[in-house]
């Protein structure tokens, strides 16, 4: 079981990642255009007024619609998933895992030993890179760290296999 990281140390629940699900999840970064465009981070409440609003209105001008079925409305990319690059942000699983509150860094660990410690507000904005041109990490990964800002898109941390918080 190579491509499963386990989230364990001062967490509520103790996770374990299969990156090899994740082509599936709303919440992937195409990692071909992300470092390339501009990222604006909106106020969650501002987001959330904005959407109700659109749906209120759509419901006013069409009529009500209903959520999708056994069978799926929902379109995949088929095309883009079989050739595109991908990652997920940590941040997701952080949440989910509930860092106890005596926790002050995450740390990831490799296969080879070597660890790359983070503050918890660093390990917040990592981005865990899963595809490579619609493949999977097979040779150095299951996943490759990269800093938000892409700063070492050409030297990520590879070869990851637990993630720890202390």
């Amino acid at each position: 079981m190579e491509t499963i990281i386990p989230i364990t140390g001062a967490v509520t629940y103790q996770l374990t990642l299969d990156p090899t699900v994740w082509i599936f999840d709303d919440r992937k970064l195409d990692l071909n255009t992300y470092f390339t465009t501009q990222n604006v981070e909106e106020d969650a409440d501002v987001k959330y007024m904005r959407e109700v609003g659109a749906h209120w209105s759509r419901e006013i001008m069409e009529g009500a619609t209903f959520p999708p079925t056994l069978k799926s409305e929902r379109k995949f990319d088929r095309k883009g998933m079989e050739t595109g690059t991908f990652g997920i942000e940590l941040s997701h699983f952080l949440k989910n895992a509930e860092i106890k509150p005596e926790a002050t860094k995450i740390v990831l660990t490799c296969k080879d030993g070597q660890e790359y410690p983070f503050t918890i507000e660093e390990a917040y904005t990592l981005i865990l890179k899963y595809s490579q041109d619609g493949k999977p990490l097979l040779e150095d990964g299951p996943i490759h760290v990269l800093l938000r800002d892409g700063s070492n898109i050409d030297n990520p941390i590879k070869n990851v296999s637990a993630i720890r918080a202390e």
